[in-house]
């Protein structure tokens, strides 16, 4: 294949066809070093515990520009519910159909295709890296993060990076990402004293306790929101005891929660808070309250400038459409991406992704590409 005519779409289809649902590579990063190498890109894999990840880098000077995304994704699901092969990659009704299609193999090839195309029209004065991990959509520990710990390790860095996940609600243009509310994950435990329920005197009821605890989490309007960023909100996604009679009353009772937070709080602060109400409730009830963090990442935003305004600006000079500053939505690697250099995040209309019969419109694809050129022409212009 001559390198200099990648098709997005095809690449997309042959990426889809990998079955890379978390952990496994599936022939994924193999396929795009493959290509990235014809196209005198230098590519080396930085896979770390079991985890595939992919870097490649063309040119040798300053300044850089770099390219993020991953090939992993989430199961199938329920196989019969699929009315194509989730693996197929099959084109109709002018969408390209299978796991994976939408978030994100599509940004990914979208982005190859406009890097190998743009350092064979148009060899820029600088470099440009590509980084690609398998590991997103799993613990995100043995990814991104080894891609970047390993940078820093050789002495590699970017100047600015776009992350090629969907952005867009309805509309393709209509939104980038310029940051991202922060993630808190907790799992709480309420130990009581199980007993007969006609005898209240003989136990200790942690179910009354994690009624009122969810109450008050809920209850509590934790900000107003800020210029950047929605107002912070907690889900109580589970409350189990694993009791399936009526007349017995558990001696455990646990809750999973989720706060999607303003830069207005941070991981520490609110397991404070929740640690705090735990305690409380646990005490008024005669129980015992536990804590055990699941998952954290901090808020972080691009600050609006020169790099926001040429990704936005590429968007508007590609198909006519200027996007909004966004930073709604749940994580992403642009969290870890933040702490090297100013990070953006621009992609295609992301209503299917993680659904049973993903799908994305073959025209997004080639716009992507599109947008992702325009970028590299005013960034190294």
């Amino acid at each position: 294949m001559s390198y200099n005519l990648v098709d997005p779409v095809k690449l997309t289809q042959q990426l889809v066809q990998c079955k890379s649902v978390t952990p496994l590579e599936g022939g994924a990063l193999q396929l795009l070093s493959d290509i990235l190498a014809q196209a005198n890109f230098s590519c080396t894999r930085v896979d770390r515990n079991g985890i595939p990840n992919l870097f490649a880098r063309w040119g040798t000077e300053g300044p850089v520009f770099g390219f993020n995304g991953h090939t992993d994704t989430v199961p199938v699901g329920d196989l019969d519910a699929w009315s194509v092969d989730p693996f197929g990659g099959e084109i109709k009704q002018e969408k390209l159909w299978g796991r994976g299609a939408a978030d994100m193999k599509s940004g990914v090839a979208a982005f190859v295709a406009a890097a190998v195309s743009f350092v064979h029209e148009s060899p820029p004065k600088g470099s440009l890296i590509i980084t690609i991990t398998g590991d997103e959509e799993a613990r995100a520990v043995d990814g991104t993060i080894a891609i970047f710990d390993w940078m820093e390790a050789q002495n590699q860095k970017m100047d600015v990076c776009i992350v090629g996940e969907p952005t867009c609600p309805e509309i393709m243009g209509e939104a980038i990402k310029i940051g991202r509310r922060g993630s808190l994950s907790v799992k709480i435990t309420m130990l009581g004293v199980q007993g007969h329920s006609a005898y209240p005197e003989r136990y200790i009821n942690p179910v009354e306790a994690m009624v009122h605890l969810g109450y008050q989490l809920t209850s509590t309007k934790l900000d107003e929101g800020t210029d950047n960023f929605q107002p912070s909100n907690l889900a109580l996604s589970s409350i189990e005891t694993g009791n399936e009679t009526s007349n017995i009353v558990p001696g455990r009772c646990t809750a999973l929660l989720n706060i999607r937070f303003s830069d207005q709080h941070s991981s520490k602060s609110l397991l404070k808070w929740i640690r705090d109400t735990v305690n409380s409730v646990a005490s008024d009830h005669k129980c015992e309250g536990k804590m055990e963090l699941l998952s954290s990442a901090e808020s972080f935003i691009t600050p609006k400038g020169d790099f926001t305004d040429l990704v936005a600006n590429a968007v508007y000079k590609t198909i006519g459409v200027q996007p909004e500053l966004s930073t709604s939505g749940g994580t992403s690697d642009a969290r870890f991406i933040i702490h090297h250099c100013p990070v953006v995040e621009v992609g295609l209309v992301g209503k299917t992704i993680h659904q049973v019969d993903e799908h994305v419109e073959i025209q997004q694809i080639r716009d992507l590409k599109s947008i992702y050129v325009q970028c590299l022409k005013d960034y190294f212009g």
